[in-house]
């Protein structure tokens, strides 16, 4: 079978390789769809503080399955899948409370092991979620990236009744906001400097979409929501310029969830935050819940998927995507990979 493996940041190669070995309780999995995300760009920068070369990709994927391991129940060949790549430990005191998500040796498939990015994939049956037979592939390579939108959005606890800012449109930041909606929010605010990702934004049924390149922040969350502000406030977008506009306009004795990633020390306004009795919360993945209510929500069809869907690549074209989300920045969502498509 063909394997996608980076060997150096930029550099990446395909082998032939024979097909995984089977073990009891696995199953395999005959990959057809892989997102590429931001931590993957980060790798193909050699900016991944956590990932060393050489390394197979994948984290992000859809598939069907191919074979069944020994002891392996609940599952079909032919079945569609999604894998959660999470690889933890269970012995550390966050597995043992049921945050694995937090495992204190934590790997992920495609950073620390070997990724999806091949033909054929064998894969802890525990570790695989059934989709829905309607689900496109497309849509079922972009769960993992759903998820992590649904577990951020439960942070705040009941968003019942709730008014939400969301600072970043990028997919997260959009898959966040589409989150909150679908979770009960009453009304949801995104920003961002981007038109166009605006506009992406207003597409999924964001209500109110704001550049913040032309409005002051604390300006644009007193007019779409009143002197009471926002309830929460999400940064998707992990920056000192959009976690100092959480802080400032935030109401007093709300709440402020960092969803990004920082890639730096941040500098903010500790006094403001301590002053306003703000509480500031962090997200970190998902859990196998998240993943059950991201399948629900695409299938009620509260979640919009393909909007954020902008070019799909042959597998031999690994490299093409990245050089392509290089050249077009400003308007590349998400890229899928066709594995199975090798021309």
């Amino acid at each position: 079978m063909l394997q996608q493996v980076m060997t150096a940041p930029g550099a990446i190669e395909f082998h032939e390789v024979p097909r995984p070995q089977l073990e009891p309780n696995q199953l395999m999995i005959k990959v057809m769809r892989i997102g590429i995300c931001g931590s993957d760009i980060h790798v193909y920068h050699g900016k991944h503080a956590f990932t060393t070369y050489p390394v197979t990709q994948g984290h992000e994927i859809s598939g069907i399955v191919e074979a069944l391991g020994e002891g392996v129940q609940d599952f079909s060949v032919g079945q569609k899948v999604t894998i959660e790549p999470q690889v933890f430990c269970g012995k550390c005191h966050p597995c043992r409370h049921g945050k694995y998500n937090l495992c204190e040796n934590l790997k992920v498939m495609g950073f620390q092991t070997t990724g999806a990015a091949s033909h054929y994939f064998a894969v802890d049956a525990s570790k695989v979620t059934p989709l829905s037979e309607d689900m496109s592939f497309d849509e079922g390579a972009m769960l993992e990236p759903l998820a992590v939108g649904i577990h951020a959005a439960r942070r705040a606890g009941d968003l019942s009744g709730k008014k939400i800012a969301v600072l970043g449109a990028g997919p997260i930041g959009i898959l966040a906001a589409q989150s909150v909606k679908a979770l009960g929010a009453e009304s949801v605010l995104i920003t961002d400097i981007s038109d166009y990702r605006l506009e992406k934004a207003r597409e999924c049924g964001i209500d109110y979409a704001y550049n913040t390149s032309k409005a002051d922040f604390g300006d644009i969350i007193l007019e779409v929501f009143g002197p009471d502000k926002a309830d929460v406030i999400y940064d998707c977008a992990g920056n000192d310029i959009t976690m100092g506009q959480a802080i400032r306009c935030a109401r007093k004795g709300s709440l402020i969830v960092l969803v990004a990633v920082y890639t730096g020390m941040a500098t903010i306004d500790l006094a403001v935050l301590n002053d306003h009795e703000l509480t500031l919360d962090t997200t970190m993945m998902y859990r196998h819940e998240d993943f059950l209510t991201a399948i629900r929500l695409v299938k009620e069809g509260k979640i919009q998927l393909k909007p954020l869907m902008s070019k799909t690549f042959h597998f031999r074209d690994f490299k093409k995507a990245y050089e392509y989300i290089e050249a077009h920045q400003e308007t590349t969502m998400k890229v899928l990979i066709d594995v199975q498509d090798t021309k």
